[in-house]
């Protein structure tokens, strides 16, 4: 295959009647689309960006939340030979003018009326944007129009010549460009990751060899298709074949997989960090009989954890009643058919994962980044160890260099950043090596570790190195209410750390602690609150070297979130705009 255009007409072609997209129709409720009727939107799309004036190799790009037009649009762009340019709707004004001018965008998809805003706000610097098309907006009938008369475009270019959408396919190399995603950096301009057809095709190849998955399963998508971690899982569809139901709201992500009993799904760690405290804390206040019994049946479920990592299948009489009462419960929360999630874009805490685990809910840890198209090493169901990420995906290499930094090659690695060969060269050599700026090690088996980003290690004045992101994901997977935790020390002679607390567990804790009635803000400030973050971090220190101990904290009384400029979309901390936003905080806890 030479281009993600042919495998999808490919996989339309091979299984035309098969489920293809599910999703939330205007009555709310499930419907869903084939491979021959997703094509044929496609294709309308396509041509509809052809009858623009779109031509191969331009750039169309999409600015909107998770949805299954958002899977349609990527498609149609694929289709008519152009490369899509992927921008958060969490993305500010300027900063989206800037990736649409850097880019050379002609076609803007903007989801609503919000996006299309942003647009008109800096339309004069939008030279090359020569429409702009929206899902859900308000057409303007000169420059916006939306899909509608899009798709109509489409059919009557495609009535004048059929085969227009065919033949940007079959014109496509596997070299072309086929995808620009802007990394959300935390200093300075994004950068521009260019990934070919070539740098999907793999991923999709690589994981059809590792019989992971099949036209048996079903996938629940919500992560941000911005990401490349989204778009990645809406790539390996078209070679394998199963269907994917797609809903971006991130509130209704349990709900959602109740009802649709995906088979396997692909997340944040921050999602399983969630549901982890919230069950567990459910089970655990449960009193009398069956506070006794669900103490019981955790107990059980953990002995059971060596067993799993063995790869065999816990029984006995006492395991089966434990599953029936309350490790079956647990899966049923999440659809009862789940094989495996998988996690990525940030550290899995350890106890999360084995508490998945012992559920009979197994969580594959992978890792990748945007510039090697989301897919570097994985965990399988048959060959994985908790606390790594797996072995490089067929086809890839992984080394690490002398000062510990893992380095990847393989068909999936970017060509470069657009515009930037400087950068370009800083992270790629000319035989194919990416720096990934992560270090870690290879154990003898082959399964990767990661110790920490390179540029978030710290040394304390004592000489001695910490690595922040570790201690953050143990807490995590001690304290059962805290939502951020961010450890802080370079330079200074003790690490410290600002904590945020999950408001709706905190709210349940509160109740219980004679703190009912009281708002968020004053929770988080109440000496009872700080007494029991105190007891967690106490509990952190006995598992940490002298220096690594968090000697002071600070609770602030809101929590970091990605509206605010904290976070990534794909919920990842942005470290340096954090320490830059509270150094006042940070700075008192030293004085």
């Amino acid at each position: 295959m030479s281009s993600v255009g042919e495998l999808f007409r490919a996989r339309a072609a091979a299984t035309p009647n098969g489920e293809a997209l599910r999703f939330r129709g205007a009555d709310g409720n499930w419907t869903s689309l084939t491979w021959a009727q997703t094509k044929d939107r496609a294709y309308d799309w396509a041509a509809g960006l052809i009858a623009l004036g779109v031509e191969p190799q331009d750039r169309v790009a999409i600015a909107s939340a998770t949805r299954v037009e958002w899977a349609l649009a990527d498609l149609a762009a694929m289709c008519a030979g152009a490369a899509t340019t992927t921008v958060y709707p969490t993305t500010i004004a300027g900063d989206v003018a800037y990736i649409l001018t850097d880019s050379g965008s002609r076609v803007v998809i903007a989801e609503d009326d919000e996006q299309i805003e942003k647009l008109r706000a800096h339309r004069d610097e939008l030279g090359d944007v020569i429409k702009v098309v929206t899902f859900a907006g308000t057409p303007d009938g000169d420059w916006v129009i939306d899909t509608d008369e899009l798709a109509r475009l489409g059919r009557e270019l495609l009535a004048d010549k059929p085969d227009a959408v065919d033949a940007r396919i079959d014109a496509l190399r596997p070299s072309e460009l086929a995808t620009i995603i802007y990394t959300s950096g935390t200093t300075g301009k994004p950068k521009g990751v260019r990934l070919s057809h070539s740098a999907w095709i793999f991923t999709g190849a690589a994981t059809q060899a590792n019989g992971l998955l099949t036209t048996d399963d079903l996938q629940f998508l919500w992560l941000p298709l911005a990401h490349v971690f989204g778009k990645v899982l809406l790539t390996i569809p078209l070679v394998i074949g199963f269907p994917t139901a797609i809903d971006g709201q991130i509130d209704k992500i349990v709900d959602n997989v109740g009802e649709v009993k995906p088979t396997f799904m692909g997340a944040a760690p921050r999602i399983f960090e969630k549901a982890y405290a919230r069950i567990n804390q459910m089970l655990q206040s449960e009193g009398g009989v069956k506070g006794k019994i669900a103490h019981w049946a955790l107990g059980v479920a953990q002995e059971s954890i060596p067993a799993r990592e063995r790869g065999e299948q816990p029984s006995g009489l006492k395991f089966k009643i434990a599953d029936k009462l309350v490790m079956g419960k647990v899966r049923d929360r999440f659809g009862g058919r789940v094989r495996f999630f998988i996690s990525g874009s940030a550290p899995l805490n350890l106890d999360v994962a084995k508490w998945f685990g012992s559920m009979g809910l197994l969580i594959l840890e992978g890792y990748g980044l945007t510039e090697t198209s989301a897919a570097a090493t994985l965990n399988e169901p048959d060959a994985f160890k908790y606390g790594s990420v797996g072995k490089p995906i067929a086809g890839s290499e992984v080394k690490i260099a002398e000062d510990g930094e893992i380095l990847i090659r393989g068909g999936q690695v970017m060509q470069g950043y657009h515009h930037r060969d400087d950068a370009t060269a800083e992270v790629l050599t000319a035989d194919g090596w990416f720096h990934t700026g992560d270090i870690g090690h290879l154990d003898d088996d082959g399964f990767l570790f990661i110790t920490d980003r390179k540029k978030d290690l710290f040394k304390t004045s004592g000489g001695k190195y910490v690595a922040p992101s570790q201690i953050e994901s143990r807490f995590k997977g001690i304290c059962p209410f805290v939502s951020q935790f961010v450890v802080h020390g370079a330079s200074r002679n003790y690490a410290t750390a600002l904590v945020t607390l999950d408001e709706e567990a905190i709210t349940g804790w509160a109740t219980q602690n004679g703190l009912g009635g009281k708002s968020y803000a004053e929770i988080t400030q109440a000496p009872q609150t700080r007494e029991m973050v105190q007891g967690y971090i106490d509990k952190l220190n006995s598992e940490l070297n002298r220096w690594e101990t968090i000697k002071k904290f600070e609770i602030l009384d809101h929590d970091l979130t990605v509206e605010n400029g904290d976070l990534t979309p794909s919920l990842k901390l942005k470290r340096k705009v954090v320490m830059d936003k509270y150094k006042d905080d940070l700075d008192s806890m030293y004085q």
